[in-house]
C-alpha cells in the first residue's frame, strides 16, 4: 500500500513572488547547508543568477528556524533604501516582532522620537518608520546603527538577520540614481560597509548575517576597490535545479492543474531552457498551461512546447521578466560599460555555438579608445560581472551562455541588426 508520504506531490504556481512552506519546492540540501552555517555562526553571502530562488530559500530557512524555536529571525529588504540611514531604519522596524529587541530599540531612540514613545501603540507602522528615519541623520547614523545591532544582540536567542538587496543599496551609494561614480560616493559606501563589517564581527556570537540580492555584491565592491569589505561573508552559490528536479516540479504542477504532461514533454521543456532556473521552469509551465486551456486541450505535446517557447517566452510577452536582466546590468555598470556588456552578450548569442570567442574579446579590447578617460580594465570588469552573475561561463574557447532561454531571448531581441565585432573591424580597416 502507498503511504501518504509516498503519494505524488502537488504544487501551486508560484507567480512572481517568493514562496515558502508548501509552495517551496526542493532545495533541501541547500537548506541543510545554510542551517549548518547558522549553527556555526558563519555570516553568508548568497550568490546566484537572478530568479534562482534566493529570497525564497532564505524565507523558507527563516520560517523553519522560527518553527524550531532555537533562533530569532529578522528579514530586511533594502531595495528601496537610498542611504545608510534608510537601511538602519528598515532593520530597526523589521525587528519589531522581537519584543525585547524592540523595547531596547525604542529606549535607545527615546530622546529623538519624543512624544511618539508615549503613544507607540497608536502609531501605525508606516508612520513609525517615518519617525524612526527622521531620527537618523548623516551625523548619527553609525551610532544609531550600533544601537540597533546592540538591541538585536540582547535578544534571548541568537538572531539570524537576513538582508536582501544589500548589493543594490551599496551600488546606489557608489553610483547614485544617475550611475555616476565619484570619490565621495566611494567613501560613503566604504563607511557603510566598514560599519556593517564592524558590527558583524562584534556580535558574531549573537547575530548571524545572511546577505543576498538580485545583483552580485562582489562585482559592485570590486569596481570600487572595496572587495576586502566582503571577506567576512562566506559565499554560498545557489545552483539551478537539476533536470530531474525540474521534471518533478513540472509533474507536481501538472497534477495540481489537471494537465497531462508526459515525461518526454517535460524533458523537452527542460532541454529548451538549458539552465533550469526555478522561476523559468514555472514560467514555462504557466505559459504552457494557458496555451492548453485556450486550445481546449488537456494533454501537452512536444509541438506545444515548441510553440509556447517561440511564441510566448521569446516574444514581447515573454520579455517583461527577462528585460530585468538588462536593467540590473545598467544598474551596476553604468551607461558606458552597460552598452559594452550588451554588445558582448549579443556577440555570444549570434555566434556559432553561442560563444564569445577569445578572439572576439581581443577585438573588443583593441577597439577601446586609448586615453586617460579609460581607466582600469573595462573589458575585464564587464566579463567578471557577466560571469559572476550567471550570464556567461568561461570555457577554453571563450565565454558561453549558461541559460539557453536567455541566449535565445537575447538573440531574438538584439541580434537582428547586430554587426559582429570582426566585421566592424574589417570595415574600419578597409576604409583606413
Amino acid at each position: 500500500m502507498t503511504g501518504i508520504d509516498d503519494m505524488p506531490r502537488k504544487l501551486v504556481k508560484a507567480g512572481a513572488n517568493w514562496v515558502d512552506g508548501e509552495r517551496f519546492f526542493d532545495r533541501e540540501t541547500e537548506i541543510q547547508g545554510l542551517t549548518e552555517r547558522v549553527g556555526d555562526r558563519n555570516h553568508t553571502l548568497l550568490t546566484a543568477q537572478r530568479r534562482m530562488g534566493k529570497t525564497s530559500l532564505v524565507r523558507e530557512l527563516l520560517r523553519r528556524l522560527d518553527e524550531d524555536g532555537d533562533f530569532a529571525t529578522v528579514f530586511v529588504d533594502l531595495e528601496a533604501a537610498n542611504d545608510a540611514a534608510d537601511a538602519i531604519a528598515e532593520i530597526a522596524i523589521q525587528s519589531k516582532g522581537l519584543a525585547s529587541v524592540w523595547d531596547r530599540t525604542l529606549t535607545s531612540f527615546a530622546n529623538r522620537l519624543g512624544n511618539v514613545i508615549n503613544r507607540i501603540e497608536e502609531v501605525g507602522l508606516s508612520e513609525l518608520k517615518v519617525k524612526l528615519r527622521a531620527a537618523i541623520d548623516a551625523g548619527n547614523w553609525q551610532l544609531s546603527g550600533d544601537q540597533v545591532f546592540e538591541a538585536l544582540a540582547s535578544c534571548d536567542k541568537p538572531v539570524v538577520l537576513a538582508i536582501d538587496e544589500l548589493p543594490i543599496l551599496v551600488n546606489r551609494l557608489l553610483q547614485g540614481h544617475d550611475y555616476q561614480f565619484t570619490p565621495q560616493r566611494r567613501q560613503t559606501a566604504d563607511e557603510f560597509m566598514s560599519w556593517l563589517r564592524k558590527n558583524a564581527q562584534a556580535h558574531r556570537n549573537s547575530i548571524t548575517l545572511i546577505v543576498s540580492g538580485s545583483i552580485g555584491l562582489e562585482p559592485v565592491l570590486r569596481k570600487a576597490g572595496l572587495s576586502a569589505q566582503a571577506n567576512i561573508f562566506a559565499p554560498f552559490d545557489l545552483k539551478p535545479w537539476s533536470a530531474e528536479t525540474s521534471i518533478d516540479c513540472l509533474d507536481a504542477l501538472a497534477r495540481t492543474y489537471g494537465i497531462d504532461l508526459p515525461e518526454d514533454v517535460r524533458r523537452e521543456m527542460c532541454s529548451r531552457l538549458g539552465w533550469c532556473v526555478p522561476h523559468h521552469v514555472q514560467q514555462f509551465f504557466d505559459h504552457l498551461h494557458e496555451h492548453l486551456r485556450s486550445s481546449g486541450k488537456n494533454v501537452a505535446t512536444v509541438e506545444d512546447v515548441e510553440l509556447v517557447y517561440e511564441r510566448d517566452l521569446l516574444s514581447v510577452r515573454g520579455q517583461i521578466d527577462l528585460e530585468h536582466y538588462e536593467g540590473r546590468l545598467r544598474m551596476v555598470l553604468g551607461d558606458g560599460l552597460y552598452r559594452l556588456a550588451l554588445e558582448m552578450l549579443t556577440e555570444a548569442a549570434i555566434n556559432d555555438d553561442g560563444v564569445l570567442t577569445n578572439g572576439d574579446v581581443k577585438l573588443y579590447r583593441d577597439a577601446l579608445p586609448t586615453s586617460d578617460a579609460v581607466e582600469g580594465d573595462p573589458i575585464g570588469d564587464v566579463l567578471y560581472l557577466l560571469e559572476h552573475d550567471g550570464y556567461l561561463e568561461r570555457r577554453a574557447e571563450g565565454y558561453v551562455f549558461l541559460s539557453r532561454l536567455l541566449e535565445d531571448w537575447w538573440r531574438a531581441r538584439h541580434g537582428q541588426y547586430f554587426t559582429p565585432i570582426a566585421d566592424r573591424q574589417s570595415a574600419t580597416n578597409a576604409m583606413s
